[in-house]
């Protein structure tokens, strides 16, 4: 049996969704190890009998992801190591051999992170609800050690077979010429881009920052936030790319830039591969998350499909693509599922899609882009408050006499006249209280953030 900790140990590092902490403080490699382990056990009840581990350009990535297999090795499961690799190409060997996953990797964190994804086979999730509370009461109590022989570990490569499955899926042979800015920013697209987009004759690729370097060098690798966008947005611009491309951390998720340097929405991405999934399988199932663009919604239901509203989060979006069998789901985030790719979420999918319905047409991104941005949108703006509940009512009476409709899947939502909406969600980590507000215009927009932020941070 391994060494117990406390539970507050625990939970400040196995969060809702994943594993992830300050490495030397919070994750060290007997910890990892045991995490290893208890999950071994879990899928081990699952019949499982390996498990493929990925890890990124992180310094701490290869150490931590050496330890992890050496935990489950103890509980008899064998372990199939393959090496670097984005988020989306481990959920490729998870689907493709048909075995759970682990990868090592903090995402968009800054380097001094690291953490685990871990998902069943098939790259289906594990979340709070379905295996990390197991394995937080097993780190707790200490985890079982196995009687049983030790498993077997080998090394596969499986870069190229990933490549050519996403290339299988949308056919860019006939599009015709694209020069993409793609900024990779230290992080795995590095690793990806050359070996999905690289070898194709019709793009021609400005790279960025495509040096495998877990220090973040340049910029931190969350395109989510404005700032980190200034040099592919400089870049685009200055090369005369038709459209620019930048990756997080662990490349799996992608967002677009178009050839004027402006940022497209994701909810705009989301919709433009709805319309192309559709256009496939008229009546299909598409996901969105609950503070994605009414445009999604409205877009899918006006080409015959089925829009089905999630809350905020991979785990819930993976489940409903389960259940639902959608064939396609988008979150604000620019986190793209596809039940294609097992209804895991791929950046670099996401990224094919676009470049074929750019290539497609002879006309630019911005005019592609702007039968989907149909509303104006404030983005994600957090504020820190003492009580997150009692300023989430505050904001809810002062809007009373204005409000069509409340509704809790997911913080609140409270629908306004002529197509205005906001959100409030408090983070589950965070003393954070985060708002999204969409409507007609930017200075409705504004007015109604400006009204709201009065309130919640008053």
């Amino acid at each position: 049996m391994t060494v117990a900790r406390s539970a507050e140990f625990v939970n400040a590092v196995i969060k809702a969704y994943d594993v992830r902490g300050v490495v030397g403080e919070q994750i060290d490699a007997q910890f990892v190890r045991d995490v290893g382990a208890s999950f071994a056990r879990l899928m081990r009840t699952e019949s499982a009998t390996r498990v493929v581990i990925g890890h990124d350009m992180r310094d701490s990535s290869p150490s931590l992801a050496a330890a992890f297999a050496d935990g489950v090795l103890d509980q008899g499961l064998d372990v199939v190591h393959i090496g670097l690799a984005s988020t989306d190409q481990l959920y490729f060997a998870s689907g493709n051999l048909d075995c759970p996953g682990a990868m090592f990797t903090a995402s968009h964190n800054p380097a001094r992170y690291n953490g685990i994804k871990m998902c069943r086979a098939k790259a289906l999730p594990v979340g709070q609800d379905t295996g990390l509370a197991t394995i937080k009461s097993e780190i707790v109590a200490g985890v079982p050690a196995y009687d049983g022989a030790r498993g077997t570990a080998t090394e596969i490569d499986l870069l190229a077979d990933y490549a050519a499955y996403l290339r299988g899926l949308v056919d860019l042979d006939e599009i015709r010429p694209l020069t993409i800015a793609v900024d990779a920013g230290n992080g795995m697209g590095g690793h990806t881009v050359p070996a999905v987009l690289g070898t194709l004759p019709q793009l021609k690729i400005v790279p960025l920052y495509f040096e495998l370097d877990g220090s973040f060098p340049n910029h931190e690798a969350n395109p989510l936030d404005p700032k980190n966008l200034v040099d592919l947005q400089d870049l685009v611009r200055k090369s005369g790319a038709d459209i620019g491309l930048a990756f997080d951390g662990d490349a799996d998720r992608c967002f677009v830039v178009d050839e004027n340097g402006d940022p497209v929405s994701p909810s705009a991405i989301t919709a433009l591969v709805a319309e192309r999934e559709l256009t496939k399988e008229p009546g299909a199932v598409i996901i969105h998350n609950l503070i994605t663009s009414h445009a999604v919604p409205e877009l899918v239901t006006e080409l015959g499909g089925t829009p089905v509203r999630t809350r905020v989060g991979h785990s819930f979006i993976k489940q409903e693509m389960a259940a639902t069998g959608a064939v396609f789901g988008g979150e604000h985030s620019a986190h793209y599922y596809f039940r294609a790719f097992w209804g895991a979420d791929s950046g670099m999918l996401a990224a094919l899609h676009v470049l074929a319905a750019l290539g497609e047409k002879d006309r630019p991104i911005s005019e592609l882009m702007s039968s989907y941005a149909t509303y104006a949108a404030s983005g994600e703006i957090n504020s820190t408050v003492a009580d997150a509940k009692e300023r989430t009512m505050a904001v809810v009476e002062a809007f009373g006499n204005r409000t069509v409709s409340v509704d809790r899947l997911d913080g609140v939502t409270v629908q306004l006249p002529d197509h205005a909406w906001f959100n409030l969600r408090a983070s589950n980590t965070e003393p954070l209280l985060r708002l999204n507000v969409e409507a007609r215009s930017p200075e409705e927009v504004d007015a109604l953030v400006t009204e709201i932020l009065s309130i919640v941070r008053s």
